[in-house]
């Protein structure tokens, strides 16, 4: 069972490696393995879940060091909930790869893949901080590779503003694990916890110092405003498949808030207990009305569905910032849906793209496109889901975290920015759809390549999660209610770590 704990970390490693070999051969085989690799990667994170549902924490000493000595990997309710998300649109994302052959367009993209999937489930899974930034690089310098991959001067010029805004959060990262080991002499977050709340009060300054750090670098991380500008430009310009895959890297970011500063700094904190929740929910407001005029003053599709990325980002934040049980498990459903939807969004621009020929994915009037019906009716699917409207998944996050916000002080803001800024996103995505299927030119020839149904699969599967998450809401809300509860015990996450001993032969 603590093996368990580990494979997730374990698989993308050997696999990159296998990968590496296998890139002598043929893109055939590249292919299989990573396929195969991937949906086994699924089929072990249905097996976390089931694992995490028993209770308790699983936790795997790396080395057979006992915490907080050595390097821990932790199974909970929510890393099980990551892990299995990214499986599920590295799936996706790989399929729609293999199918327009876009994983030819540079080197070592299954390679690059793997490693990218290493990093992301290393960062949910380690109970460490200092390996939170290990992890946090494995999967920026496999993303500097995706993101680079086909070349082009607008994809390597958004490749270097985000190397270098992600540079900068790196070289914050350390300044605050320095910190923190400075002042409590370890940085494995159940042992920094404990320390935390028994602290002398002259140390109490320059932690919540370090955690403000770690604040800035989480929010780099997730595109909370003031730092997204890198987000639309990097996520636009690069390859449909790795965009769609960059659909957690948000979330990776939303998760080590909630993971760091929900255990370092929850209610066993003292006075510095929860003292992040207002920059998280204020930052949230901020980022969901720009994010909103974002939306509205796109002039391509990839780009506005950046911008509903960044959007989705705002809700899961504002949710965080709520701080209660109820909020957070509705922030977990939400961050289901936004993310394997925003995904399929991501593939889907590229199917509007090809098929538009030279017109692209602009907003603009153009001939018709090969399957217009069926893309268009696939078009509104998706943005009826992301943008909240109902009955999809969508409007349901959105419902419960407004519910979850009834009793909070800052509910009119609340309510006022979320319903505003819906209104906006609604109508710009009615305009988008309007100028690339409702208002084209009548002409003979359909301009671009004609429809690829292996690669709508890839856009229906992720699409898929809209009904799923409405259909079986009560078992899936139940779910994220027991994550949430999970999350606000963190004595339980804390005597795990610290009481599981070194096994004995």
């Amino acid at each position: 069972m603590m093996l368990l704990t580990a494979l997730p970390v374990l698989i993308p490693l050997i696999a990159g490696f296998l990968l590496i070999f296998a890139s002598t051969k043929s893109y055939r085989l590249q292919r299989v393995l990573n396929l195969a690799i991937v949906f086994g990667l699924i089929l072990l994170s249905f097996k976390l879940v089931n694992t995490s549902l028993l209770g308790g924490h699983q936790v795997y000493l790396l080395g057979n060091w006992v915490a907080p000595f050595g390097i821990v990997f932790v199974l909970d309710q929510l890393s099980a909930l990551m892990v299995l998300i990214t499986s599920i649109l590295a799936f996706g994302a790989l399929w729609y790869a293999v199918a327009t052959k876009a994983d030819e367009n540079g080197s070592y993209f299954h390679v690059l893949f793997q490693f990218q999937l290493l990093g992301l489930n290393g960062a949910f899974m380690t109970g460490d901080l200092f390996n939170l930034f290990v992890f946090f690089e494995v999967l920026l310098l496999a993303s500097y590779g995706l993101l680079l991959h086909g070349s082009g001067a607008a994809r390597t010029k958004a490749g270097l503003h985000y190397v270098v805004i992600n540079l900068i959060g790196s070289t914050l990262f350390l300044f605050a694990v320095g910190a923190l080991y400075g002042v409590l002499g370890t940085l494995n977050m159940a042992d920094l916890a404990a320390k935390i709340s028994t602290a002398p009060a002259e140390n109490l300054g320059l932690i919540a110092a370090a955690g403000l750090l770690l604040l800035v670098v989480f929010g780099i991380k997730s595109a909370m405003f003031p730092l997204y500008l890198w987000l639309p430009n990097a996520y636009s310009q690069t390859s449909a498949p790795v965009a769609a895959l960059f659909a957690i890297m948000t979330k990776v970011g939303i998760y080590a808030i909630i993971r760091v500063h929900g255990t370092l700094f929850g209610i066993e904190a003292g006075e510095l207990a929860n003292f992040y929740t207002p920059w998280i929910l204020g930052l949230g407001l901020i980022t969901l009305a720009l994010s909103a005029l974002g939306v509205s003053a796109s002039t391509v599709l990839r780009e506005q569905v950046a911008y509903l990325v960044l959007s989705s980002v705002a809700i899961l934040l504002i949710g965080i910032g709520i701080n209660s049980p109820a909020a957070l498990a509705a922030t977990f459903y939400y961050l289901i849906h936004s993310t394997l939807i925003a995904g399929g969004l991501f593939l889907l621009a590229d199917v509007i793209a090809r098929g538009r020929g030279e017109f692209q994915d602009q907003f603009v009037t153009a001939p018709s496109m090969s399957s217009a019906i069926l893309v268009g009716s696939f078009f509104m699917f998706g943005v009826v889901a992301i943008t909240g409207m109902p009955p999809l998944s969508g409007f349901m996050g959105k419902m419960l975290i407004l519910s979850a916000a009834l009793d909070h002080a800052w509910f009119a803001s609340i309510l006022a920015v979320v319903l505003i800024a819906g209104l906006l996103m609604i109508i710009a995505v009615a305009r988008s759809g309007s100028l690339m299927f409702y208002n084209t030119k009548e002409v003979g020839e359909i301009p671009g390549e004609k429809l690829n149904a292996y690669a709508l699969l890839a856009v229906i599967g992720l699409f898929m999660t809209g009904p799923i998450l409405v259909i079986f809401a009560n078992p899936i809300t139940a779910f994220t209610e027991l994550v949430a509860q999970q999350q606000f015990n963190n004595q339980a996450y804390i005597d795990a770590i610290l009481n599981t001993p070194a096994k004995t032969e």
